[in-house]
């Protein structure tokens, strides 16, 4: 039976490192009857949190996968749930699974507000025009304010938050929650999870208060819905309870308002109501855009509707290896459909392959299905060539969707395996790693020979030689961290490089002139540009240039580092009819490359993290003259008023922006000034250039290293 799309949910659960989203997750299924026990983070019972790394942190690493059912109204729904990370470091999680999805529930902390990794989640659903709702949760905590978070949410992220429930007390008085739509109050019953809950009567202390935000919720709406703002100036009366949750359903999905519910995951209240706003609210897949992609055969642009009838079309957003089935490709289907057993074609490859066994997840167990439909999330194994942001469709029809940008990483450390008979282990594991997250790269550092892997921060690396020394049961040796610089060119040079050589018989010949120069954004890589008229050199020649220029990119003339960004410009040259060939010019591509960029004036360019730092006020001065000695730059200082931080009311956020070179091992100093009591977190913000004088100790630390490791090695 083909299934109705208008009660299919695809979401996304994102928010701020210890926001309670794992928490959140875990009362879902177990009020949807997934679970009939509720697993706790901090018992590292948590079901989504299923890696042994994620247990004992307590924290959330891998984009986790489920699905469960909810009735809503006497209709079935069924919700394909993505519980996300919140740690900075495994920002990649929140990017791929932002592209799959259809709605997003934000969670936000209702004693800390809107925090720095808040803002990101919600500038990548901005990205990716993902319709979100918000929920504020720890309601039960000492110094909770649900409507200044609300406020916090209007200011800090410029989104027209609407209230759709007044809490009923704060902290351990948090009992219930009136409902600004129908105008009744809730309290839940302790005795049973929260699984019931009873009408009362609007308090009568609250009842001024719900007036005035059901009031602000109707003008609201009527902004955006002619149908509410006539009713509301005209005949107020009519304005039934469906009138309202309708024209939130509509102005939710066109991003219009962000309704905002608020409870307590960990105490059980407040999550029934969240599920069924995600019903209510959220769109199917049926209301969402149709996928737009490309023809890769003649390039024109293909679009695809959410239909089982529609030729198949399907993106891969995350790659994973499981011990017992092998490698699970997880992807959504935009149209059409596939059994188990079909074949699909894979648009970056150009390969058909099989599609063994299709799954249903739920965190890391599998349920087997026998065919995945239109709007659905689930996992496949039989690929062998297989990456994130891959497209799968039907041959007879292919189409490329867009792929998925991911950052670049900024931290890298040297390793070694502790026995050398590891070394093709080591190789084995890193692949299988690096398959699964596009954050993490290897490269063998060209100066030392040493194997430098680079990732998101420090926790990330920590983690990835976790899994190596469990998973691949390969011990390494490991440097201390080392910041991922890159290179840039300040000037634009033209250079002409003739290459030729003879060795009796066929030699080799090359001849180019071309102009180096910056590229025009940062982070753009190499832009080629070929002026050559009247075939000065072939046609056929000119992808070996690119090819040679795009390999000396990876290793930049001051320190070996990759260049940033750059534009090249064949203007002319020329060829041996017998000793020239695409390899002759390859190598001139290179040599050209190599001396040119050093004619730029080439500078180094530093990753700068964007720092928030919460501490007493007592210790503002010690912090601001420590981060000014870390070459920082404070942008801005905020008074948070608080009870839960210390006795102190008087807690201030500084937000700055330090180079990472300069902040290792900054929690430590952090304590040591604030005697324990301030907190800091950070995420990458964007390349500067390095100052001259730090430059110059940075080539001058790594020539020094480089002549030692040559002297031991004589």
């Amino acid at each position: 039976m083909a299934k109705n799309l208008r009660y299919t949910r695809n979401i996304g659960i994102a928010a701020h490192i210890d926001a309670g989203k794992t928490t959140t997750t875990e009362r879902i299924l177990f009020y949807t009857g997934i679970n009939h026990k509720i697993g706790e983070v901090h018992d590292g019972a948590a079901t989504m949190d299923w890696m042994l790394q994620e247990q004992e942190r307590g924290i959330t690493i891998t984009s986790a996968a489920t699905c469960c059912e909810w009735t809503y109204k006497k209709n079935k729904y069924q919700i394909n749930i993505i519980d996300t990370p919140g740690h900075v470091d495994f920002t990649v999680e929140v990017e791929r699974s932002m592209r799959v999805l259809d709605g997003m529930v934000v969670l936000f902390s209702a004693v800390d507000g809107v925090e720095p990794q808040s803002e990101t989640v919600w500038r990548q659903a901005d990205k990716y025009h993902i319709p979100r709702i918000a929920f504020v949760n720890k309601m039960d905590r000492q110094g909770a304010d649900f409507l200044d978070v609300c406020l916090q949410i209007q200011k800090m992220l410029g989104a027209n938050s609407v209230p759709l429930q007044i809490p009923i007390g704060s902290g351990e008085n948090f009992i219930g929650v009136v409902d600004l739509i129908s105008n009744k109050a809730i309290v839940w019953d302790d005795s049973n999870y929260g699984m019931t809950y009873k009408e009362v009567p609007v308090p009568y202390k609250m009842k001024n208060i719900v007036n005035d935000y059901h009031h602000k919720l109707i003008e609201s709406l009527s902004e955006h819905d002619d149908t509410i703002m006539e009713k509301f100036l005209y005949d107020n009366s009519s304005l039934s309870e469906e009138d309202i949750i309708s024209s939130l359903h509509k102005n939710t999905i066109k991003m219009k308002v962000i309704p905002i519910l608020c409870g307590s995951s960990f105490k059980n209240k407040g999550v029934q109501a969240m599920l069924d706003a995600i019903c209510r609210y959220l769109p199917s897949p049926l209301e969402v855009k149709n996928i737009v992609g490309i023809n890769p055969i003649n390039q024109m642009k293909v679009t695809r509707k959410p239909s089982d009838n529609e030729p198949f079309s399907a993106l891969a957003f995350k790659i994973a290896s499981d011990p017992f089935v092998g490698r699970l490709a997880f992807f959504r289907v935009y149209s059409g459909k596939i059994n188990s057993g079909s074949y699909s074609f894979n648009t970056r490859s150009g390969n058909k392959e099989r599609i063994s066994r299709i799954y249903q997840m739920h965190a890391n167990k599998q349920n087997p299905i026998s065919e995945i439909g239109a709007g659905d999330i689930a996992a496949v194994v039989g690929f062998k060539d297989i990456k994130t942001g891959d497209t799968l469709c039907d041959e007879k029809f292919p189409i490329l969707l867009e792929d998925i940008s991911f950052p670049d990483p900024v931290i890298g450390i040297a390793i070694e395996p502790k026995l050398k008979s590891d070394i093709d282990r080591m190789s084995f594991a890193l692949s299988k790693l690096m398959e699964e997250d596009p954050t993490f790269q290897v490269r063998t550092d060209n100066y030392t020979g040493q194997i430098i892997i680079s990732g998101m921060g420090e926790l990330h690396l920590e983690i990835i030689l976790d899994r190596m020394k469990r998973e691949f049961k390969v011990e390494v040796n490991q440097g201390n961290p080392q910041v991922e610089y890159k290179e840039a060119l300040k000037n634009s040079v033209e250079h002409r490089e003739v290459y030729k050589k003879q060795t009796g018989g066929k030699g080799k010949f090359a001849d180019i002139l071309f102009r180096l120069e910056p590229g025009k954004n940062k982070g753009s890589g190499l832009e080629f540009v070929n002026k050559i008229k009247g075939g000065n050199i072939p046609k056929e020649f000119i992808p070996s240039i690119k090819k040679g220029c795009q390999e000396m990119m990876k290793s930049g003339p001051l320190s070996g580092y990759e260049i940033d960004s750059a534009k090249i410009t064949i203007l002319d040259g020329s060829y041996h009819p017998v000793d020239s060939d695409q390899l002759s010019f390859e190598i001139a591509g290179k040599l050209g490359f190599k001396k040119a960029a050093k004619k730029t004036k080439p500078i180094l360019l530093e990753p700068i993290m964007k720092l928030e730092v919460i501490i007493p006020e007592e210790n503002m001065g010690d912090i601001i003259g420590d981060l000014n000695r870390r070459r920082g730059i404070v942008q801005n200082m905020i008074n948070r008023s608080s009870s839960h931080h210390t006795n102190n009311n008087n807690i201030k956020v500084i937000q700055a922006l330090v180079p990472l070179s300069e902040i290792f091992g900054y929690v430590t100093t952090l304590r040591t000034f604030s005697s324990g009591r301030g907190t800091s977190s950070m995420e990458f913000s964007h390349y500067e250039e390095v100052p001259l004088n730090i430059t110059n100790s940075i080539i001058g630390i790594e020539k020094n290293s480089l002549h030692d490791k040559k002297k031991s090695r004589k």
